[in-house]
């Protein structure tokens, strides 16, 4: 009997962001993504801050405890927080600093991010490390600068329901 020579990877998932608060959407798009890519786990990574966005409301240690809270049944899902241990706050040497031999890397992101992706640091070079997985948000297009500069093979569309729901509007009733 011969080996299989196909080599055997570790597929990890990358959700990252502020989680301010983390919700059930954040938990659907993780689920599929587990699904969808046989994901061997997926890692929250929550940040201090998005130097896109204004300040977060809740403060770190809530955001991680919160995090922690929605996904204690999932097994496959983990939340962490690297810009201390990695002194950055980029996604680009965040993804570095993960990535490992033998590992296969897919960062999760909403449509809406995607429509800013060209503003992120080094974001041309983010798909060198991990593949870019766009889930659909409601009023948000796929089509932006990073999707008409990056190669087609770069980008996964995962085909699921729009969640109607985000940590702006939840913010918005407290």
């Amino acid at each position: 009997m011969y080996k299989s020579l196909e080599k055997k990877y570790i597929k990890i998932g990358i959700l990252g962001g502020t989680f301010d608060p983390p919700h059930k959407g954040h938990l659907y798009i993780s689920k599929v993504a587990i699904k969808k890519l046989k994901l061997n786990k997926l890692i929250w990574i929550v940040t201090k801050k998005n130097p896109l966005k204004r300040k977060p409301y809740l403060n770190l240690k809530t955001r991680i405890n919160l995090a922690k809270k929605i996904t204690f049944k999932e097994k496959k899902i983990s939340v962490k927080h690297y810009e201390n241990k990695i002194k950055s706050a980029t996604t680009y040497k965040l993804l570095n600093y993960i990535k490992k031999k033998n590992t296969k890397m897919f960062f999760l992101i909403g449509a809406d991010n995607l429509t800013k992706f060209h503003k992120w640091y080094n974001w041309k070079k983010i798909p060198r490390l991990a593949k870019i997985v766009v889930f659909p948000r409601k009023n948000y297009n796929i089509k932006s600068i990073a999707t008409k500069k990056l190669d087609k093979k770069d980008l996964i569309y995962i085909r699921s329901k729009k969640i109607n729901i985000s940590s702006s509007l939840i913010r918005k009733f407290w």
